[in-house]
């Protein structure tokens, strides 16, 4: 790792732990998820960083997701009005900060007191090969199967949920002008 990946790595790691302390400080429910949203796409980039780029997108893409989807229905469902209402993240901020704290000198000691293996032989050329073989081993072909038939099964319930095609708008003969645009005002209106 370079100079560059050195201060991304650190960059992040700070930025991480910032967002982090975040989560338990600020007061509404959705300031806290988009913080926590940013401590995980931070997480994200370091593992991109430390030389395994797909669990790095794959940990963005899953966080980003997920974060959005609780938003959503704290938005929606949430008695307060989405989420913004003043409100504390902390409970027994005694206990749990002597808890932490022990934990986290523990952390660090654990880092000081363990051998760390050398590495041995040479780096993979395919870290994403390697790892989606240590993962997956013999089930690689179920779990792609598996992804397709997903992704097949969600864009056939989205074509049949939806009223109308694409060019529905323009007709049967597909010669209506202007087109029947529900944003624009066209004929049907």
């Amino acid at each position: 790792m370079g100079t560059l990946g050195t201060v991304l790595l650190v960059a992040l790691g700070v930025l991480a732990l910032v967002f982090g302390v975040l989560v338990f400080t600020l007061n509404s429910m959705a300031r806290v998820t988009f913080a926590l949203l940013a401590a995980l796409v931070c997480v994200g980039g370091i593992t991109a960083v430390l030389g395994l780029p797909y669990l790095g997108v794959v940990i963005v893409l899953m966080m980003v997701m997920e974060m959005v989807i609780m938003a959503v229905f704290m938005i929606a469902y949430m008695m307060n009005p989405a989420g913004l209402m003043p409100m504390s993240m902390l409970h027994n901020k005694r206990g749990a900060l002597a808890i932490s704290a022990v934990v986290f000198a523990a952390l660090v000691a654990g880092i000081f007191a363990v051998p760390w293996p050398d590495r041995t032989g040479i780096r993979p050329g395919d870290t994403t090969f390697q790892v989606g073989r240590s993962l997956m081993g013999d089930q690689m072909l179920t779990m792609v199967t598996l992804g397709l038939v997903l992704l097949a099964t969600m864009v056939g319930a989205t074509v049949l949920a939806t009223r109308r095609g694409r060019y529905d708008r323009f007709g049967d003969d597909l010669d209506r002008r202007p087109a029947d645009d529900p944003a624009g005002g066209g004929v049907g209106r």
